[in-house]
């Protein structure tokens, strides 16, 4: 049990960090207004930042991390044990986020917004539309919210918890910035935690998520990483040693 954790003590080390610094970012930057104007270069920013860990750019991110053992020219059967484990990480995230959407029902924050401009009477109200309707709703913001925001309001309205692109997030940080740590990789294990951060902060600015969620959203990871198994991939080759 213990080698079963120690193995997996750097992947939790990266994702605390992670924790804190998005905690702290949090912390630093001021609530947004959603109805405030907004800069081209903040809208890029952010617009880059949320579509590099959101459908379907996420699989551009995922290809790119899973091509880094190779590039490192690691043996096989690792880098096929590294591939497996993510793969894994992966599908568990991507169903612990839809059953936690489902089963919370939180609204998201842009909802709120819509109230207070008179669109809907109520969140509720607003997921009780059907899919055009919803998109209709949203579409008669555009008078009072950037299209920087408005185009991420129009492609999600389904719940708020948890942050399925801070989740992905996590689960990178989770097991690609524990590879780095393991092998000392520092600077790019600390790249990838504030792209992470980058992600979380990106949810909050564009009105899709509260920061319960995003955080919600780590100590999901952090649960789900338990499940993932470990193995020796040179076992077999030590047995036949003996």
């Amino acid at each position: 049990m213990m080698t079963f954790i120690s193995k997996k003590l750097p992947n939790f080390i990266a994702l605390a960090l992670f924790a804190i610094l998005l905690f702290i970012a949090i912390h630093i930057f001021p609530v947004p207004v959603l109805t405030m104007p907004v800069s081209d270069a903040a809208g890029i920013s952010f617009a880059l930042l949320t579509d590099s860990a959101g459908s379907p750019f996420f699989l551009i991110t995922a290809a790119l991390l899973c091509l880094i053992p190779v590039f490192l020219k690691l043996p096989k059967k690792t880098i096929t044990k590294v591939w497996i484990q993510f793969g894994i990480l992966l599908v568990l995230s991507f169903v612990t986020k839809t059953v936690l959407k489902h089963e919370t029902a939180i609204p998201r924050p842009y909802t709120y917004e819509l109230q207070a401009l008179h669109l809907v009477d109520s969140p509720a109200d607003f997921y009780a539309l059907d899919s055009t309707a919803k998109e209709n709703v949203v579409k008669q913001a555009g008078a009072y919210i950037s299209p920087w925001r408005l185009r991420s309001w129009e492609g999600e309205t389904n719940y708020s918890f948890p942050s399925g692109h801070t989740i992905f997030a996590a689960i990178c940080v989770l097991f690609w910035g524990g590879f780095f740590i393991r092998r000392g990789n520092y600077l790019v294990a600390g790249g990838l935690i504030i792209w992470a951060t980058g992600v979380g902060i990106s949810r909050l600015w564009l009105g899709m998520h509260f920061p319960s969620d995003v955080m919600g959203s780590i100590l999901s990871a952090a649960v789900l990483y338990f499940f993932i198994p470990e193995w020796d991939e040179n076992a077999k080759k030590n047995k036949q040693k003996k």
